[in-house]
Protein backbone atom coordinates (compact mmCIF):
# COMPACT_ATOMS: atom_id res chain seq x y z
CA UNK A 1 0.00 0.00 0.00
CA UNK A 2 2.76 2.13 0.71
CA UNK A 3 4.25 2.15 -2.67
CA UNK A 4 1.41 2.76 -4.41
CA UNK A 5 0.60 5.93 -2.26
CA UNK A 6 3.96 7.22 -2.89
CA UNK A 7 3.43 6.76 -6.59
CA UNK A 8 0.30 8.49 -6.34
CA UNK A 9 1.80 10.97 -4.42
CA UNK A 10 4.23 11.86 -6.81
CA UNK A 11 1.99 11.17 -9.91
CA UNK A 12 -0.47 14.13 -8.49
CA UNK A 13 2.10 16.62 -6.88
CA UNK A 14 4.36 16.53 -10.71
CA UNK A 15 0.75 16.66 -12.03
CA UNK A 16 -0.40 20.00 -10.04
CA UNK A 17 3.11 20.82 -10.78
CA UNK A 18 2.42 21.12 -14.31
CA UNK A 19 -1.27 22.48 -14.09
CA UNK A 20 0.93 25.24 -12.26
CA UNK A 21 3.11 26.06 -14.91
CA UNK A 22 0.44 25.74 -17.62
CA UNK A 23 -1.60 28.41 -15.42
CA UNK A 24 1.29 30.76 -15.40
CA UNK A 25 1.86 30.12 -19.19
CA UNK A 26 -1.91 31.12 -20.37
CA UNK A 27 -1.79 34.00 -18.00
CA UNK A 28 1.12 34.93 -19.79
CA UNK A 29 0.03 33.83 -23.57
CA UNK A 30 -3.30 36.60 -22.74
CA UNK A 31 -0.81 39.15 -22.32
CA UNK A 32 1.55 38.56 -25.22
CA UNK A 33 0.15 39.47 -28.44
CA UNK A 34 2.31 36.38 -30.30
CA UNK A 35 0.86 32.68 -30.19
CA UNK A 36 -1.78 34.20 -28.55
CA UNK A 37 -4.51 32.65 -31.55
CA UNK A 38 -2.72 29.22 -30.96
CA UNK A 39 -3.47 29.27 -27.30
CA UNK A 40 -6.70 30.75 -27.60
CA UNK A 41 -8.11 27.96 -31.05
CA UNK A 42 -6.70 25.36 -28.16
CA UNK A 43 -8.94 26.20 -25.26
CA UNK A 44 -11.72 27.02 -27.37
CA UNK A 45 -11.66 23.85 -29.23
CA UNK A 46 -10.52 21.62 -26.27
CA UNK A 47 -11.81 23.53 -22.71
CA UNK A 48 -14.68 21.23 -21.74
CA UNK A 49 -12.33 18.13 -22.20
CA UNK A 50 -9.34 19.77 -20.34
CA UNK A 51 -11.89 21.49 -16.96
CA UNK A 52 -13.29 17.29 -17.20
CA UNK A 53 -10.19 16.09 -17.27
CA UNK A 54 -8.91 18.33 -14.44
CA UNK A 55 -12.23 17.41 -12.60
CA UNK A 56 -11.69 14.02 -12.79
CA UNK A 57 -8.38 13.87 -11.94
CA UNK A 58 -8.92 15.77 -8.61
CA UNK A 59 -12.14 13.53 -7.85
CA UNK A 60 -10.02 10.12 -8.92
CA UNK A 61 -7.60 11.50 -6.34
CA UNK A 62 -9.58 12.80 -3.37
CA UNK A 63 -11.44 9.48 -3.20
CA UNK A 64 -8.25 7.44 -3.42
CA UNK A 65 -7.16 9.30 -0.58
CA UNK A 66 -10.44 8.57 1.27
CA UNK A 67 -11.05 5.57 -0.05
CA UNK A 68 -7.60 3.57 -0.43
CA UNK A 69 -5.09 5.26 1.50
CA UNK A 70 -8.22 6.22 4.64
CA UNK A 71 -7.11 9.53 4.52
CA UNK A 72 -10.14 11.41 6.55
CA UNK A 73 -11.03 14.49 5.15
CA UNK A 74 -11.40 17.48 6.95
CA UNK A 75 -14.32 19.92 6.79
CA UNK A 76 -12.74 22.09 4.35
CA UNK A 77 -11.94 19.19 2.15
CA UNK A 78 -15.62 17.83 2.37
CA UNK A 79 -16.67 21.58 1.01
CA UNK A 80 -13.90 21.44 -1.98
CA UNK A 81 -15.32 18.13 -3.20
CA UNK A 82 -19.12 19.40 -2.53
CA UNK A 83 -17.70 21.98 -5.67
CA UNK A 84 -15.44 19.52 -7.34
CA UNK A 85 -17.87 16.24 -7.81
CA UNK A 86 -20.58 18.15 -9.94
CA UNK A 87 -18.20 19.38 -12.22
CA UNK A 88 -17.27 15.78 -13.49
CA UNK A 89 -20.69 14.99 -13.79
CA UNK A 90 -21.81 18.74 -15.96
CA UNK A 91 -18.50 18.90 -17.66
CA UNK A 92 -18.96 15.09 -18.65
CA UNK A 93 -22.47 16.30 -20.23
CA UNK A 94 -21.37 18.57 -21.79
CA UNK A 95 -18.58 17.28 -23.72
CA UNK A 96 -20.44 14.60 -24.51
CA UNK A 97 -23.62 16.74 -26.11
CA UNK A 98 -21.00 19.52 -27.41
CA UNK A 99 -22.60 22.10 -25.27
CA UNK A 100 -21.21 24.82 -23.80
CA UNK A 101 -24.32 26.42 -21.76
CA UNK A 102 -22.79 24.54 -18.67
CA UNK A 103 -20.12 27.05 -18.91
CA UNK A 104 -21.41 29.37 -16.02
CA UNK A 105 -22.95 26.89 -14.08
CA UNK A 106 -19.49 25.36 -13.44
CA UNK A 107 -17.61 28.49 -13.25
CA UNK A 108 -19.84 28.97 -10.22
CA UNK A 109 -18.78 26.05 -9.01
CA UNK A 110 -15.25 26.38 -9.12
CA UNK A 111 -15.11 29.77 -7.73
CA UNK A 112 -16.76 29.42 -4.80
CA UNK A 113 -14.67 25.67 -4.22
CA UNK A 114 -11.33 27.96 -5.35
CA UNK A 115 -12.11 30.18 -2.41
CA UNK A 116 -12.76 27.47 -0.04
CA UNK A 117 -9.24 26.16 -1.19
CA UNK A 118 -7.51 29.53 -0.79
CA UNK A 119 -8.68 29.61 2.61
CA UNK A 120 -7.99 25.79 3.45
CA UNK A 121 -4.19 26.91 2.10
CA UNK A 122 -4.40 29.53 4.45
CA UNK A 123 -5.27 27.57 7.12
CA UNK A 124 -3.07 24.74 6.42
CA UNK A 125 -0.02 26.74 5.60
CA UNK A 126 -0.62 29.65 8.66
CA UNK A 127 -0.89 26.25 11.08
CA UNK A 128 -3.89 27.71 12.14
CA UNK A 129 -7.66 26.10 13.59
CA UNK A 130 -10.55 26.87 11.30
CA UNK A 131 -13.93 27.84 13.24
CA UNK A 132 -15.33 25.63 10.34
CA UNK A 133 -12.99 22.63 10.69
CA UNK A 134 -15.08 20.34 13.11
CA UNK A 135 -14.25 17.28 11.78
CA UNK A 136 -12.15 14.44 13.88
CA UNK A 137 -9.32 15.53 11.45
CA UNK A 138 -7.98 19.45 11.54
CA UNK A 139 -7.74 21.16 8.44
CA UNK A 140 -4.25 21.35 9.21
CA UNK A 141 -3.15 17.46 8.74
CA UNK A 142 -0.29 16.78 6.33
CA UNK A 143 -1.43 13.40 4.94
CA UNK A 144 0.80 14.79 1.62
CA UNK A 145 3.83 17.27 1.20
CA UNK A 146 5.52 16.98 -1.98
CA UNK A 147 8.17 18.85 -3.42
CA UNK A 148 8.35 20.86 -0.16
CA UNK A 149 4.84 22.60 -0.68
CA UNK A 150 2.61 20.19 -3.05
CA UNK A 151 -0.56 19.69 -0.43
CA UNK A 152 -3.33 18.51 -0.89
CA UNK A 153 -5.02 21.65 -0.43
CA UNK A 154 -2.83 23.09 -2.93
CA UNK A 155 -3.58 20.13 -5.44
CA UNK A 156 -7.65 20.87 -4.84
CA UNK A 157 -6.67 25.02 -5.11
CA UNK A 158 -4.42 24.57 -8.61
CA UNK A 159 -7.03 22.01 -9.82
CA UNK A 160 -9.91 24.65 -9.48
CA UNK A 161 -7.82 27.69 -10.83
CA UNK A 162 -7.26 25.74 -13.72
CA UNK A 163 -11.21 25.19 -14.34
CA UNK A 164 -11.53 28.72 -13.64
CA UNK A 165 -8.81 29.68 -16.13
CA UNK A 166 -10.13 27.39 -19.03
CA UNK A 167 -13.72 28.07 -18.78
CA UNK A 168 -13.06 31.64 -18.37
CA UNK A 169 -10.91 32.08 -21.54
CA UNK A 170 -13.31 29.79 -23.43
CA UNK A 171 -16.40 31.82 -22.27
CA UNK A 172 -15.19 34.96 -23.18
CA UNK A 173 -13.92 33.86 -26.58
CA UNK A 174 -17.27 32.33 -27.07
CA UNK A 175 -19.02 36.05 -26.18
CA UNK A 176 -16.29 37.91 -28.63
CA UNK A 177 -17.62 35.38 -31.43
CA UNK A 178 -21.16 35.98 -30.88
Amino acid sequence: MIDLLNFVNKILAVGTIILQIFVVLALVCLVLPYKKKKVDVFIVRNGIMLSFAVAFIATAGSLFYSGYAGFVPCTLCWFQRIFMYPLVILLGLALIKKEDKIIDYSLALSVVGFVISVYHNFIYFQGLHSVVCTSAESCATPYVTEFGYITIPVMAMTAFAMIILILSIKRWKKTLEN
